[in-house]
């Protein structure tokens, strides 16, 4: 396929370098690239291209303008290219493979084909996998995909909404499994209580996380899939009736011990007849240990290739202050080395909200990068929020400037003051809406730009610098809600 890249002056030289041999490139009568017009776009054609051989133009994805006559009157396809310049060297190797858009940008459409077509493989790949487990019938363990296993912690001690609201948000965050804590105070009936909700709300696979033999036992006769965990102090205990019930259940090595003891317990479950069991050497916390538990986890898998192993992330992210993006795909490429089949997460403390969907993006990553025998970057799928992967072209200091300064003045608007805050999703789930309150009205929408053309049709200002500063607040709501963070107005973002 022969492809011309439309352009302009200022972004000539990187779309020559972004297109190499791959393109030619025609230059537009203008320096911004997004204003070039189906007039402009014909001249420059007829001034630089004597042979029209082409099959298809992009033009800048920020240009706005019917090409509907362009295409006709040059027998070629006019399509939206990327909105920046240095995308083109990913769009153009699937300009023969699929039809772009003359409405969504190159770059837009090639990011959402890209993640389903990554998706769609890991879907395939675990289709195919053989594991030695099924809870239902979810794979676990083998060369299946990484489950999340999200705790509800306190899940026996929470009311019958509060529950079924986080079981529900969980769910939609991307959890594969749901457990349900018992606190330190509960009652068999209490156990029976959660389940009997989390049944009622999720169709998903639940366990219980307690050592207590008799909240287990009200567990395993309430249908639990799933018992966390196996100790020596309640083995002899539970372990007939896990057997009988055919249930999984986590071995871990007993309080303050370490391999040995996993070892010991692992022996002692399967003298009870538990046929199905899962072992938790237990990741320790940064500063208490990582690196000594990381090896107890790489040598009880060498020791044990087809033994499910439970991987309890939590216990890192909890108790880092860091944004768990990065620590969450990091111990999840480290857990996918060390052969672990349940990632772990609470998603417990303000800071580690979102770390259900980083955990769930991280092992699909983990998994397409396996099967492509690659690093997990340029998947099609990917944990980058906050930073980029690519810079943007910046521009250069021009020689005569004006120097910005802030309005010492300011002045009330006569139509009156806009409250601005927002109405974030549940539990830390990402998305919301911003509220702007006016004494007149209140305009809830879920972006800056929406909110505020229903401000100004409204006509609930008067004044410039009051727009330019609503302007600037609701944009700083609408990304707190992108990127689940709290918003104040007034505060810095």
């Amino acid at each position: 396929m022969k492809i011309l890249v439309a352009t302009g002056t200022l972004a000539e030289q990187t779309v020559r370098s972004a297109v190499g041999d791959h393109a030619d490139v025609v230059v537009a009568d203008t320096k911004v690239a997004a204003f070039i017009t189906p007039r402009k776009l014909l001249a420059a054609i007829d001034q630089y291209i004597s042979d029209l051989d082409h099959d298809l133009i992009f033009i800048p994805g920020l240009v706005a303008g019917d090409f509907i006559k362009v295409e006709a009157e040059l027998g070629c396809k006019v399509r939206l290219g990327p909105k920046h310049a240095y995308d083109l060297g990913f769009v153009l190797p699937f300009a023969d493979k699929m039809d772009f858009s003359t409405e969504v940008p190159a770059c837009e459409l090639l990011a959402d084909i890209r993640r389903e077509m990554a998706l769609e493989k890991v879907q395939e790949l675990e289709d195919a996998a053989v594991a030695p487990m099924e809870l239902g019938r979810m794979k676990v363990g083998g060369d299946s995909r990484m489950k999340v296993l999200a705790e509800v912690v306190d899940a026996t001690g929470l009311d019958k909404e509060t529950l079924a609201l986080r079981i529900s948000s969980f769910e939609k965050k991307g959890a594969d499994m749901i457990d349900l804590g018992a606190s330190l105070h509960a009652t068999p009936e209490d156990v029976q209580r959660a389940i009997g909700i989390a049944r009622d709300t999720t169709s998903l696979p639940l366990s219980i996380d307690t050592l207590d033999p008799e909240l287990i036992n009200a567990a395993l006769d309430s249908g639990i899939d799933l018992v966390l965990s196996l100790d020596s102090s309640n083995i002899s205990i539970v372990g007939p009736h896990i057997a009988e019930a055919g249930v999984p259940a986590v071995v871990i090595p007993d309080q303050g011990e370490g391999f040995d003891s996993l070892i010991r317990n692992m022996e002692l479950a399967r003298e009870a007849g538990v046929k199905e069991l899962i072992a938790d050497p237990v990741l320790d916390p940064i500063g208490h240990g990582i690196g000594g538990s990381i090896v107890r986890y790489m040598e009880f898998h060498e020791q044990n290739p087809d033994i499910p192993v439970f991987f309890g992330i939590g216990n890192v992210t909890e108790l880092i202050d860091a944004d768990s993006t990065g620590v969450n795909a990091t111990l999840c490429g480290i857990g996918a080395d060390l052969g672990a089949s349940i990632l772990f997460t609470p998603e417990y403390s303000n800071k580690t909200q979102g770390s259900i969907n980083e955990l769930k993006r991280a092992s699909q990553m983990m998994m397409l990068a396996r099967e492509r025998e690659s690093s997990p970057k340029d998947l099609g799928i990917d944990l980058i929020e906050a930073k980029e992967k690519r810079r943007r072209t910046d521009s250069m200091l021009p020689e005569t400037f004006i120097r910005a300064e802030k309005n010492k003045m300011w002045t009330l608007d006569p139509k009156g003051s806009i409250r601005v805050s927002i109405i974030p999703g549940p539990y830390g789930m990402k998305g919301g809406q911003i509220l702007a309150e006016h004494e007149s009205a209140s305009i809830v929408g879920e972006t800056a730009r929406e909110v505020m053309d229903t401000i100004l049709k409204m006509e609930l200002v008067s004044r410039m610098e009051h727009a330019a500063y609503l302007g600037q607040e609701l944009k700083k709501a609408e990304l707190a809600l992108k990127l689940g963070r709290s918003y104040a107005q007034d505060d810095e973002f």
